[in-house]
């Protein structure tokens, strides 16, 4: 059965059981679709490695909000937009002065996100126009909210935001206190453009279900956050860089490391996915970053122990790896610590979540499956004293 076949349920007494929903179609959208069989992710009928190559992120925010690629103009002011919006109301920057040092990035960001809400005017107006600035509102202030709290978690005082340039050059800006270098923000502007959407996975749902409860954004992305915090989600880049540091502090063959590790029944992370049955795209396009970066670095050993990782889990278990496995050494040769790899995923598929509660709110109906019931039934009742 291919990816893009509709399976559908029942409505009658013996509806289809699909455990974990696997296959099962839930809803229509227009956004992304991913050929699982080929190896193929789209984004409103373009292809990735399209995008990636020529599209940088806000053109792909844009594309994903509307529907098509902007002209000049449209991308002049979506930019306009997103730059106009980076600054943090000042309750939210002393709630990340007062979170503890050793708090997990993911729920900071989670709760920060929330918090946005409560000083968000249109925080419970539904009109679609309301929601269009919300979307762009979040999207401009989640940067602004990960910079400034790894920062002041490192004893440094938050750096504000740049009224010009793009995303990608105005976080690294925040996180570093400098201006990156061409090749550093393009690199970041790519791995933001491949991260942006990816059909119904884990979290984009989660921002559907609760969208489709007519909740506002301020609830459905730190709900989305909150699945992606997962480590079979989202977490998992994070996963995949304690590996390479792992061996790299063991002085270990990654070979040897990996199958140590798969000979005792562990998960290695960043290998395989509920719908590619080939390599993620992504994972390709970025393994040939991850190339790039060590070589202008003059140092291969990520690259080395992630090929030699990739070989060896396709050869002993024939799994590709994912998006996760090549995102992790290629952030952390951006001088991005682990810790944050996936609150940077967060950042990037923002723009995917909001344009799918967009979507869900066009034509809204609540999202409300059901269970097959598998515990006992006709038991007695018993009166507390009689127990």
């Amino acid at each position: 059965m291919a990816d893009h076949d509709v399976k559908e349920l029942t409505t009658d007494d013996a509806p289809i059981k699909a455990p974990g929903l696997e296959g099962v179609i839930a809803l229509e959208s227009a956004l992304s679709d991913i050929d699982g069989q080929n190896g193929q992710l789209i984004y409103r009928g373009y292809d990735i490695n399209d995008l990636a190559e020529g599209a940088c992120f806000e053109e792909v925010v844009y594309l994903l909000a509307n529907g098509k690629l902007p002209t000049q103009s449209e991308l002049d002011g979506l930019r306009q937009e997103l730059r106009s919006e980076r600054a943090l109301p000042a309750p939210v920057l002393d709630f990340l002065r007062n979170v503890p040092d050793d708090a997990h990035p993911m729920a900071v960001l989670q709760t920060a996100v929330s918090a946005l809400g409560q000083y968000d005017d249109e925080a419970n107006l539904m009109a679609e126009a309301a929601n269009r600035r919300k979307a762009v509102r979040i999207l401009s202030q989640i940067p602004t909210l990960i910079a400034s709290f790894d920062r002041l978690r490192k004893g440094l005082d938050p750096v504000s935001p740049l009224d010009h340039g793009s995303m990608a050059h105005n976080f690294l800006y925040m996180l570093n206190g400098e201006e990156p270098g061409e090749a550093a923000e393009h690199t970041f502007d790519v791995c933001l453009v491949l991260h942006a959407d990816h059909g119904l996975n884990a979290s984009t749902f989660t921002s559907r279900v609760i969208g489709s409860t007519m909740s506002d954004m301020y609830s459905a992305i730190p709900g989305a956050i909150g699945a992606l915090k997962g480590p079979l989600h989202g977490g998992a880049n994070r996963e995949v860089m304690r590996m390479l540091m792992d061996i790299d502090e063991k002085g270990a063959d990654p070979a040897e490391y990996v199958r140590e590790r798969l000979e005792a029944g562990e998960r290695v992370m960043g290998f395989g996915h509920r719908v590619y049955k080939t390599m993620d795209p992504r994972a390709a396009i970025l393994r040939d970053m991850v190339k790039e970066l060590s070589e202008e670095e003059g140092d291969m050993k990520w690259y080395r122990y992630s090929m030699e990782i990739m070989e060896t889990v396709k050869e002993d278990k024939g799994l590709p790896p994912n998006v996760d496995f090549f995102s992790a050494s290629t952030y952390y040769q951006l001088g991005i610590d682990p810790d944050l790899f996936t609150p940077i995923f967060a950042l990037s598929r923002t723009a995917g979540w909001t344009s799918h509660l967009l979507e869900q709110w066009e034509d809204n109906r609540l999202i409300r499956p059901r269970a097959q019931y598998v515990g006992e039934r006709d038991k007695t009742f018993v009166p507390v004293e009689e127990r």
